[in-house]
């Protein structure tokens, strides 16, 4: 079944959905919050096949999510990174991970991400978060 385009559609939700709203999509920025910036690098954290990662970074490259850009170490692979739309993201991604938290998990089990919740519940009620806020914390280090 073909995905109906909501991109002009008069909800925001919707208009966002279409584009971020395939969980590969959201995953890969994940990816790029915790350093990674390397076709390679996700495919290996992610697992998933080149052919559907290709296309899950086309279409965040072509709606302005993420850019491709050179080496920053001057090689000559290219890196992706988080446009401002991007990184803007990254209150989306802590209120998943909360929701994830509190609703997906049986008390007492561990959880990799205890650090991005205790730091935003630690913030002052209103305050504003992005990414100078918080710090994710990868499996290996929580």
């Amino acid at each position: 079944m073909k995905r109906k385009c909501l991109e002009k559609a008069e909800c925001a939700t919707a208009r966002s959905l279409d584009t971020i709203g395939d969980w590969w999509s959201l995953l890969i920025v994940r990816e790029v919050f915790l350093g990674r910036r390397r076709f390679g690098e996700f495919q290996k954290s992610l697992g998933k096949a080149r052919n559907i990662l290709t296309a899950r970074l086309k279409n965040l490259v072509a709606r302005g999510v993420m850019e491709v850009v050179p080496a920053s170490d001057g090689r000559a692979y290219k890196e992706c990174v988080l446009t401002e739309k991007g990184r803007g993201l990254d209150i989306v991604l802590i209120a998943l991970r909360q929701w994830g938290e509190s609703c997906l998990y049986e008390d007492g089990s561990p959880c990799h991400a205890s650090a991005v919740h205790e730091q935003h519940e630690s913030a002052r009620p209103g305050r504003e978060l992005h990414t100078a806020t918080f710090r994710v914390v990868p499996a290996a280090e929580g």
